[in-house]
């Protein structure tokens, strides 16, 4: 044992950057995979935690005054029920800050669905103008329990006595109207009501709607909505980011495994003799196995324990997102069992990987055998021979070669010669010299005048193919998913350059009271100075067919001004009865573009077209979209409720909605369009911390190839020296190996990566409901420079070690060779 630990520690010493980098990147891996397991646990148990506390209810649906909605708590699989509840839509306004909102009459507190307090209390009797109002709602309001809400256009007020938390779906701007529970007498004119279903088994939920909707009848139905829409908004960015945090990290686990395996094996190459040694003095196979085994397990050990203490100490301080994320994920029930078993998992696959490599250290026999006198990798080619000066092809004038290696007239056997010496019919490297006397007239060699290093360089870098193709595959791993970084990073900054091109073409959505004049208040939204366009619009609730849910149908800008949808498939809506529609809506009804779809507004059919497939980031791509002309024609009385806003370049979208909310005198709505890259923002630091982890394993993997090179060349060091290459020469030889190698891994994963990170997010889009077509490839020039880059560093980093080597004392060469 004694011995084992000295040649480990003998053996640290002299590797002691690659084992820094090792632990580091352990570290890396370890902290990107505890936090895609936080990411995950917050997205998902939140939600999850609040819908079982409260007994949620699996489906809300809105109906009319008239339904009886007293018949749905007989429906089979209904276990129990909430409501019905009077609701009224409605904006409240507070400090400026203004949102639609549902008022929904509550004489007490529901036992379904039943709203968990987090600040104030519930309502009093004795105040009727009392309310509580929704997590997500009261932080967009910045309201607190105390303050008065106004309800802009009348001289009502409502006073904050609560803020509760609810599994529904969350309020959205533009799109969601938040929750408010008020007293039965706050809502004096219901448009409607609203019944809760609570479910025996969660996974009949379409049946159930399908059944609700029978006995109302469909023309009672406004909206549908599910649990399983609630929770997928719940989970929003955040599933995405752990998702993302996954993938890299088990990425940059295979790449770290691999990088290991590959430095294991060049370094049982170059200590062939000290192995042998070992087994001399008595070490069984078992034992050399162990020393690298214990050794490697040592330093993935101390990484994983790094990562996880510095994670549960600090991860719930980091700012954002991800510190939220650990904090809530740390007082979860599986928090210490994660915390123990991704580490754990992540030494012993680095174990695993170890154990296969040292395996082959046990199998290196106490008396080395002797090393073939020829190259493994074969002789060199025709063009490292004209370039070291030997003899090559000779080629009739104006004749051409009939094939590879054959010899045509005048086409000489090889001689063997060095640098500098003439041969018969071979030109010196002055360029004088006349063909010999053997030599057959009207015949010349063809010359290549590339210096020796480059082309010996070329040659040590792939003449063993597999060995060759192997480090290359280890090198081009970890610069793939550099490149998927790169590639989602550039997709995440398209939304935010370049939105029209993923479905965001507006920037400010207003909406408008009931009966407003659409001529003066498009006038007025088009008269200010940075509205560019203004689309006048509806978006009413529809039944699908099956009567299972309810998706969004939109009716945007006319013919004459048609409303510019970013379109993935077919073609823009220009005639009667035309549609486009989003991802979601495509894989919820399982048609495709061309097909005609049926449904349900109110007690109207609505038959559409679908002529396209448009970039969706709303309603979970559960939208279909066509001219407010086409739905006028089902509808002559339809008038615009909303205006979607398209502006000049350059304009702030606050500053133009500040100026319309004034100018509107609170008859106007005004919020800036969601963009889905605004709650991805963590995901840039996300990238950045991967790709640092993934340089580091390629890094390794670097170093390994570099020291391997070097151990390979000291036995040719005393032939190269010996034909007259000088020190740098032969320097150079090893520098190009290395950089022909790092080239061609970036050269694979430009080739490989590119299409796998559109892939990857397309699929990600289309999993999401917007669809795919939203990925972004990095531009050429960034992926040159990153490319440059990598090649100039690996040259670099091969200089020192391989100038070392050239400048050895003869016996360190020869003992080196014995």
């Amino acid at each position: 044992m004694r011995a084992t630990l000295r040649w480990a520690h003998s053996d640290l010493r002299s590797h002691r950057g690659e084992a820094l980098f090792l632990v580091l990147a352990t570290a890396g891996i370890v902290a990107s995979l505890l936090l895609a397991t936080a990411l995950f646990g917050y997205a998902t148990n939140p939600w999850q935690r609040v819908f079982t506390q409260a007994r949620g209810a699996h489906v809300w649906l809105h109906t009319d005054r008239a339904a009886d909605t007293g018949r749905l708590a007989a429906l089979d699989g209904v276990q129990s029920v909430a409501g019905p509840y009077p609701t009224a839509s409605t904006t409240v306004a507070v400090r400026g800050t203004r949102a639609s909102v549902e008022l929904r009459g509550t004489a007490e507190r529901p036992d379904v669905g039943r709203p968990l307090l987090t600040a104030g209390h519930w309502l009093d009797a004795d105040d009727p103008d009392g309310v509580v109002l929704e997590t997500r709602l009261a932080r967009a309001l910045l309201a607190q329990p105390g303050d008065t809400l106004t309800l802009p256009g009348t001289p009502r007020t409502l006073t904050v006595l609560g803020i509760a938390d609810s599994p529904e779906r969350r309020y959205r701007p533009g799109e969601q109207p938040g929750l408010v529970w008020a007293p039965p007498a706050a809502v004096p004119e219901p448009g409607g009501q609203v019944i809760g279903l609570r479910l025996t088994d969660p996974g009949e939920t379409d049946y159930a709607v399908q059944r609700a909707v029978t006995v109302l009848g469909a023309g009672a139905i406004g909206q549908v909505s599910t649990w399983e829409q609630a929770r997928a908004e719940a989970q929003g960015d955040n599933r995405l980011l752990g998702q993302v945090l996954g993938l890299f990290g088990l990425g940059a686990l295979l790449a770290a495994g691999l990088a290991v395996h590959g430095a294991i094996g060049t370094r049982i190459r170059g200590h062939l003799r000290d192995i042998s040694v070992l087994k001399a003095i008595g070490f069984t196979p078992g034992q050399v196995v162990r020393v690298f085994l214990l050794q490697h397990l040592a330093y993935a050990l101390l990484g994983a324990v790094a990562a996880a203490a510095l994670t549960q100490a600090l991860g719930s301080r980091v700012p954002g997102r991800l510190g939220d994320a650990v904090g809530v994920w740390q007082g979860l029930p599986g928090h210490a069992v994660a915390l123990f078993v991704v580490p754990a998992c992540v030494v012993l696959f680095i174990g695993a990987t170890t154990g296969l490599a040292a395996w082959r250290a046990g199998r290196v026999p106490p008396v080395p055998l002797p090393r073939p006198a020829g190259a493994q990798g074969g002789g060199l080619s025709g063009a490292a021979r004209r370039a070291l000066g030997l003899p090559g092809l000779r080629v009739p004038v104006g004749a051409r070669v009939r094939g590879r290696g054959a010899r045509g007239p005048g086409v000489r056997g090889p001689g063997v010669r060095g640098p500098g010496v003439r041969g018969p019919g071979v030109r010196g490297s002055d360029g004088a010299g006349a063909p010999g006397a053997d030599a057959s007239p009207g015949v010349r060699a063809l010359e290549v005048r590339v210096p020796p290093a480059l082309v010996l360089g070329w040659h040590k870098a792939f003449a063993r193919r597999p060995r060759s193709l192997a480090t290359v595959a280890r090198l081009t791993l970890p610069l793939l998913l550099i490149v998927v970084a790169m590639s989602a990073w550039t997709t995440i900054d398209r939304f935010h350059s370049r939105p029209e091109q993923i479905g965001l073409p507006t920037a400010l959505t207003v909406r408008v009271d009931a009966g407003a004049d659409e001529r003066g208040t498009r006038a007025l939204l088009e008269r200010d100075p940075g509205v560019a366009a203004a689309y006048p619009g509806v978006e009413v609730a529809a039944l699908v067919p099956g009567q299972t849910a309810t998706i969004a149908l939109r009716g945007l800008g006319t013919r004459a001004a048609p409303y510019p949808y970013a379109l993935a498939e077919g073609r823009r809506a220009h005639g009667p009865d035309e549609a486009v529609a989003g991802q979601g809506l495509l894989d919820l009804l399982e048609v495709e573009v061309g097909d005609w779809v049926r449904m349900t507004v109110g007690d109207r059919p609505q038959i559409l077209h679908i002529v396209g497939r448009s970039i969706e980031p709303e309603n979970a791509g559960r939208v279909i979209s066509t001219s407010l002309d086409t739905l006028r024609e089902n509808d002559p009385r339809l008038e615009p409720a909303l205006y979607q806003l398209r502006l000049h370049a350059g304009a702030d979208p606050d500053e133009v909605a500040g100026r319309l909310t004034e100018a509107g005198h609170g008859r106007l709505d005004v919020h800036a369009v969601a963009n889905p890259a605004d709650g991805l923002s963590p995901l840039r630091g996300v990238v950045l911390g991967l790709v640092a982890v993934l340089a580091l394993v390629g890094l390794i993997e670097l170093l390994t190839a570099i020291g391997g090179t070097v151990r390979e060349s000291e036995r040719d060091l005393l032939a190269l020296k010996a034909i007259g290459l000088s020190p740098r020469q032969i320097t150079g030889i090893t520098v190009t190996a290395t950089a022909c190698t790092a080239l061609a891994a970036v050269l694979l994963s430009a080739v490989l990566g590119l299409p796998l990170a559109h892939w990857l997010i397309d699929a990600q889009g289309a999993s999401s409901g917007i669809g795919a077509g939203i990925a972004r490839s990095p531009s050429p020039v960034l992926l040159v420079v990153v490319g440059a880059g990598a090649v100039l560093g690996a040259a670099a980093l091969a200089a020192v070690p391989s100038a070392r080597a050239a400048r050895r004392r003869l016996a360190d060469t020869l003992s080196a060779v014995a």
